[in-house]
């Protein structure tokens, strides 16, 4: 894994490699992929921002019969040493609209929160064609495409500019059928690898308390905020190893993912804003600003957290639950 100061260049590089030699979710190994994002987060938020949107996309890739990319993407210029972003986010008075004509089809438009554009190669961009909307795949190096430099001014995953971008006239390729991206299971389960991205984060934030805890035998409230850590933490990590079995068909309900994903999410947000909370108070300012890796975690899990749309996510978990009909406790 590189230092967190190898550069963005050698970051994506080694998440390319990485890449080729990952399962894909859902067949069996879900939970080793979940822990690699993980694993990797709980040491370096950063990376892990990178890896996990190649992931998604290769697995997006492989759901739509497209796994071997230097074949059936070659028209894009896309290769095993691809790097890829997903960018599918909606904004006010930004939209991206996909034409068809003889040569093909193309994208036009403005898409926001598009993250390292400039730096990537490639990305599956969601437009709206005349039925829908569509994913689509596009060379991010192709003239048409001009990726801003800002605004970034965000602390946390300062080098992950995500920032719009413009598309004119892009060729692009498109990737299942009008709707297919949103509508298939494998949508529910990339919002819960970000999860593991987080749980990772948390985790690195525990281990710190857990390490000044032993350094210096700390107090009841001490011990109270280790407790209380140890309970956020292990409470996501069950909630993400029962969703893995749910992934892979080896427990119910596989036929809810809408609510399994947005549930578990929710529970690994909370379990991450609690440990902040306790961290924070059983440590004080001092590894806020004399610990250069700890006060980056931070930064980097506050911002990353923000993904998750807090009481909003709750109450389109609440909506999903009473249309999937029947109380699931």
């Amino acid at each position: 894994m590189p230092e967190h100061s190898a550069g963005l260049s050698a970051s994506l590089a080694w998440c390319a490699r990485i890449g080729a030699e990952t399962p894909r979710p859902g067949f069996g190994d879900t939970a080793l992929v979940w822990e690699l994002l993980a694993s990797v987060a709980a040491v370096d938020l950063s990376l892990a921002r990178m890896l996990e949107p190649h992931l998604d996309a290769l697995a997006i890739l492989d759901q739509a019969g497209l796994g071997d990319v230097a074949t059936s993407l070659d028209g894009i210029g896309a290769s095993a040493d691809s790097t890829w972003g997903v960018f599918a986010a909606e904004g006010p008075g930004q939209k991206v609209t996909a034409e068809h004509s003889a040569s093909g089809w193309q994208l036009s438009g403005v898409k926001p929160w598009c993250s390292l554009a400039g730096t990537l190669s490639h990305a599956l961009v969601t437009a709206h064609t005349e039925v829908g909307r569509r994913l689509f795949a596009v060379d991010l190096r192709d003239r048409g495409v001009v990726a801003s430099a800002g605004p970034w001014v965000s602390r946390g995953l300062s080098d992950i500019v995500s920032a719009p971008v413009t598309f004119t006239a892009v060729p692009a390729i498109p990737i299942g059928d009008d709707g297919w991206y949103l509508q298939r299971p494998g949508f529910a389960w990339g919002g819960v690898g970000v999860a593991a991205c987080w749980w990772g984060g948390t985790v690195g934030l525990a281990r710190t308390l857990y390490a000044a805890s032993e350094a210096r035998e700390p107090d009841q409230i001490g011990l109270a905020h280790l407790g209380a850590v140890d309970i956020a933490v292990e409470s996501a990590r069950l909630a993400l190893a029962a969703t893995a079995l749910i992934v892979d068909g080896a427990a119910k309900p596989a036929d809810r993912p809408s609510v399994t994903a947005k549930r578990v999410r929710s529970i690994v947000v909370a379990a991450a804003e609690t440990t902040l909370e306790h961290v924070n108070h059983g440590m004080g300012p001092l590894p806020l600003v004399a610990d250069d890796a700890h006060a980056r975690r931070v930064a980097d899990l506050q911002i990353y957290l923000r993904q998750h749309h807090a009481e909003r996510d709750e109450a389109a978990l609440g909506r999903a639950l009473l249309e999937a009909g029947g109380a699931p406790w």
